[in-house]
């Protein structure tokens, strides 16, 4: 196993400056790309996942809302000349960004499940929720987190285990920071082990905040973890940026997280809020073998796009 070395702290500003000043550009930002969705009328569709194969059919799941309202469906889409629409027959989910992967040969896939604030009336309260099945067609729920946690994820470990990440908030978390456990199986899953994972310290200060997008299992066994940095400028305005890191489920020792791209990178376009101008949110990554990557997520909470840039866990793997 390689050595998983952690500095200081990095800040967003950190993080920025160390990639701006010390990229390699793969990809610029003529590379990048905006998907087309058809079939879910004047709505959004953002938030991508990576696409993956159902029964043959590569698809993609994607976060739809109107530009006025946080209450979504994630919709299962595959291409048809050109364009993203949504797959026959298969279900839609009620929830926010998407996120998939298989485990024992099953697919899981979740996402954020929004319901009124049990004490503020008018607010929203949200957890994640998890459904399972062979295929698209048979997914059910199976787990829903604790009250209060967006962004668990999980992930198959090469010993049998499950690798759990967690983003625990308010008294334990802050404004969101990441943990990590491991259960047993998909049916060891419980909220209280999930609420007691401990965190790992020293990723984010406590004015940031952060979570795990999607996992990957290198060919070393350590586990390759895609995600986002986010934190607020003066003005009040959201900055959210993809960042990876990786960790070793044996020790769960992690490095320092870098960023992998910026807003910049990706084509111009509109934005849900003002504020929300400057956000990329890891959907996932497609390693391509090559020493490239095809890194798919939405922008500004209104639009999904991919984007080539070389692969950043092949560091780690070397």
């Amino acid at each position: 196993m390689l050595n998983v070395n952690k500095t200081e702290v990095k800040t967003c500003r950190m993080l920025l400056e160390q990639y701006m000043e010390g990229r390699e550009r793969t990809a610029p930002a003529h590379k990048a790309e905006k998907l087309v969705f058809a079939g879910v009328g004047d709505r959004d569709v953002y938030n991508i996942t990576a696409p993956f194969e159902d029964e043959g059919r590569t698809v993609i799941a994607g976060r739809v809302e109107s530009r006025d309202s946080e209450h979504s469906q994630v919709v299962f889409f595959v291409e048809n000349d050109g364009a993203w629409v949504p797959l026959e027959g298969a279900p839609v989910l009620e929830l926010q960004d998407p996120f998939h992967t298989r485990i024992g040969g099953e697919l899981i896939m979740g996402g954020v499940q929004i319901y009124p604030h049990p004490e503020k009336e008018g607010a929203l309260m949200w957890r994640t929720a998890f459904y399972r099945g062979g295929r698209i067609a048979d997914l059910k729920l199976f787990f829903t987190g604790p009250d209060g946690m967006k962004d668990l994820r999980l992930t198959g470990l090469p010993d049998g285990g499950i690798g759990v990440f967690t983003r625990p908030q308010g008294d334990k978390g802050g404004r969101g920071q990441i943990g990590y456990f491991q259960a047993a199986s998909l049916d060891d899953l419980t909220v209280q082990a999930i609420e007691e994972a401990p965190l790992l310290e020293g990723q984010f200060i406590p004015e940031e905040w952060g979570g795990a997008n999607e996992i990957h299992v290198l060919s070393n066994g350590l586990l390759g973890v895609l995600g986002h940095t986010a934190c607020y400028d003066a003005e009040g305005d959201r900055h959210y940026y993809p960042m990876i890191f990786v960790l070793d489920p044996q020790t769960a020792a992690f490095s320092d997280m870098m960023l992998i791209a910026v807003r910049a990178d990706f084509l111009p376009g509109p934005a849900k809020r003002e504020d929300l101008q400057d956000v990329v949110f890891s959907g996932g990554i497609l390693r391509r073998g090559d020493g490239t990557a095809v890194l798919y997520a939405g922008t500004s909470d209104a639009e999904a796009q991919r984007l080539i840039i070389a692969d950043p866990f092949a560091r780690f793997e070397s």
